[in-house]
């Protein structure tokens, strides 16, 4: 899955950012996104930190430095943000379908890196899929695939 979506980017022929990365970078796209998943239900737990951090570096292959300027732009990004089609319409425009369908279960990564979901988390993936053009039918067996591997880990995946 992050492999997939590191050759995409890779492909995409993103170079480095140097200090920031630019609003168009499907990188700051992304991770705005996840950092909005961690937060959106109020609270932003040591294992959502963690998951979003293991996402970013292992997805994009950063690290130090470099990861935390991709963060913090990201937090800044999405405090900016009056919607998620800022950060929908970079990578709608640039990722195949499947592509996409990682995105989300990325973003389901995020919801259950602390072992449950709520609503707030649960419209988030929702609104994300459909301006992602994500399909009911795939958004749900992220969400599956997503829960079973929390519970296999020993979440509860609800």
């Amino acid at each position: 899955m992050l492999g997939a979506l590191r050759d995409l980017f890779r492909r995409l022929g993103a170079d480095d950012a140097g200090d920031h990365y630019r609003p168009s970078d499907e990188r700051l796209a992304l991770a705005a996104l996840l950092v909005r998943a961690a937060a959106i239900d109020g609270v932003s737990s040591e294992e959502e930190r963690a998951k979003l951090r293991d996402l970013l570096a292992r997805t994009f292959n950063l690290s130090g430095d470099e990861l935390d300027v991709l963060i913090e732009d990201a937090i800044a990004a999405e405090a900016e943000a009056v919607d998620l089609y800022r950060f929908t319409s970079v990578l709608k425009n640039s990722m195949s379908e499947d592509e996409r369908i990682r995105v989300i279960e990325s973003l389901w990564e995020i919801v259950y890196a602390d072992g449950k979901s709520d609503e707030f988390e649960e419209n988030l993936v929702w609104r994300v899929a459909e301006l992602l053009a994500v399909n009911r039918r795939d958004r749900i067996a992220a969400k599956r695939l997503v829960a079973e591997k929390n519970s296999a880990r020993g979440g509860d995946g609800a």
